[in-house]
């Protein structure tokens, strides 16, 4: 069954043979990369259970020295990870709670660990609420029991705990001017740290003194752990003063509520406690695990696209910028393998992953893939057999149900054939609306899964 639901679609749209098959390569490509970062495949393959011996990686926990085990976390991929490992544990787990994004609980099968359903991107009080429930059931582990956390990107905002006098409000404000300002995702954690009681370290705190294993599906740059859903169980290397110079540098400062600023201005002061940090007791009893991120699904890409008989090229998984600029790169790289055989001889597949940002100035729709794909395609204009596509491993761009957008060399012609200004879209910030308009959306739905972003260049 295809990930991508409008796949023959987006390939329908090629206007040539070598168009269609290179569609079609960097349509697989994503569809491999999303496979290999499917919570479940990944947590099955990572977890063993051999005996009393829970095997994760190279760690090794004897079960047999713990009273009661716990499941605590949340995220985007965080209820199918709950699925897989009840499949592990079975009735070794005596509770847990797992926060994943509204409307989808209904898609999970889970028996010993309970759901609840709060909002992205922007929290809400259900956010709370979640926030509070996990709390409430680390209190209750004790010296000799697990606790396994499961934490996975989206985790910020659907674990959501502001500050005594912060309100939900306010919180919702400074996230907002903060995703529109262009900073990128480890900037907003920083601040999103030190306006909240649960995130940078502080669930570790009300986890201990029992045993606390993180379980962490990565969406950042170079897998920061406590950056990973703002390190709700990491020691937090950012401060109050960090905070403070990521608002003044995007000149939003004087634009975030009086609430805010007060708390910040207080911990900048020392009167409000630090995060807890990397010599905090608390995390001699804590261990924290990658068990999948970026690079794992570039890889899968990378193979798929070997297996199609092409030559390929890993850029990097640590892409980041504006979107629209990565978009100009990979369309320059591809106006460049038209014309010779640098950096790679075609036939060729380019593959990058990380997470650009968007700086929003227009009252557009649109994702920072779409921008991608779009900036992309104006420099690709009349190549033949060049294919871009860049789409996020969540399936939802931005704020939009898109997961992304293909390109090739003949999508500004149609564009402008159907009346469609892709400058005017890039200068309103409308991708979304003029990709739309030519059927090139990537469309996926939720996948229950996120490790940021693939881009991928095809030349035929």
């Amino acid at each position: 069954m295809s990930i991508i639901k409008n796949k023959e679609d987006l390939m329908s749209n090629a206007s040539s043979p070598k168009d269609k098959k290179a569609r079609r390569i960097a349509l697989d490509a994503i569809e491999e990369a999303f496979k290999e970062a499917d919570p479940k495949r990944i947590v099955l393959s990572k977890v063993k259970l051999e005996g009393q011996t829970l095997k994760i990686n190279s760690d090794h926990f004897d079960l047999s020295e713990y009273k009661r085990i716990f499941v605590l976390g949340g995220g985007k991929a965080s209820g199918t990870m709950a699925e897989a490992l009840e499949e592990i544990l079975k009735d070794r787990i005596n509770d847990g709670i797992i926060i994943v994004p509204k409307g989808i609980a209904k898609n999970y099968h889970l028996d010993r660990i309970r759901l609840h359903e709060s909002n992205h991107p922007i929290p809400d009080e259900s956010s709370v609420s979640g926030a509070r429930k996990i709390l409430e059931l680390a209190g209750e582990a004790g010296k000799g029991d697990l606790v396994i956390c499961l934490i996975s990107g989206g985790g910020s905002s659907l674990m959501a705990l502001p500050k005594e006098k912060i309100s939900l409000e306010d919180k919702q404000r400074v996230t907002d001017l903060l995703l529109k300002s262009g900073a990128t995702i480890n900037e907003i954690n920083a601040v999103r740290k030190h306006i909240s009681s649960f995130k940078g370290g502080q669930l570790a705190r009300a986890v201990y003194p029992a045993t606390l294993v993180g379980l962490l599906l990565s969406d950042v740059l170079g897998d920061s752990l406590d950056v990973i859903a703002s390190g709700p169980t990491v020691p937090d290397s950012s401060t109050f003063n960090d905070a403070v110079s990521i608002l003044r540098r995007y000149d939003l400062w004087d634009k975030i509520p009086e609430s805010i600023r007060q708390v910040l201005s207080n911990g900048v002061k020392g009167e409000i406690a630090e995060t807890p940090k990397k010599d905090d007791p608390i995390f001699k009893k804590v261990k924290n695990i990658v068990i999948g991120n970026n690079r794992l699904a570039c890889t899968a890409a990378m193979e798929k696209i070997k297996r199609s008989g092409l030559n390929v090229l890993f850029l990097t998984s640590f892409m980041e910028g504006e979107a629209r600029h990565i978009g100009t790169f990979f369309g320059a790289m591809g106006r460049e393998l038209m014309m010779t055989d640098k950096p790679v001889a075609p036939p060729v597949g380019i593959i990058a992953g990380g997470e650009t940002t968007v700086t929003v100035t227009g009252n557009g729709i649109g994702g920072r893939n779409q921008e991608i794909a779009l900036g992309a395609a104006l420099k690709i204009i009349g190549a033949e057999g060049v294919a871009i596509a860049s789409a996020s491993t969540d399936g939802i761009d931005g704020p939009t149900d898109a997961a992304g957008a293909i390109v090739d060399g003949k999508t500004i012609l149609r564009a402008r054939n159907l009346g469609l200004d892709p400058a005017e879209a890039l200068r309103n910030n409308d991708s979304y609306s003029f990709f739309s308009g030519l059927n090139d959306l990537i469309m996926t739905g939720p996948t229950g899964t996120n490790v940021n972003d693939i881009t991928v260049l095809i030349k035929v």
